[in-house]
């Protein structure tokens, strides 16, 4: 059950980072239409975060 919930938060990061990654980087704005770009580039170095440890407890249950 544990792999489980490492490997679906590491899905809910990913997909976080593309969210606010493409929000950031595209001109008018993916689905908030740039709305903080500070709170864009903040979410997004936290999915990324979220995404290192998801994986690297994944990696210790093995």
């Amino acid at each position: 059950m544990a792999k489980v919930l490492c490997i679906l938060s590491l899905i809910v990061a990913v997909v976080l980072m593309l969210l606010f990654g493409l929000d950031a980087a595209l001109p008018d704005g993916f689905i908030f239409r740039k709305a903080s770009l500070t709170m864009d580039i903040g979410f997004a170095v936290a999915a990324g975060v979220l995404a290192y440890l998801s994986w690297s407890s994944f990696r210790e249950q093995k």
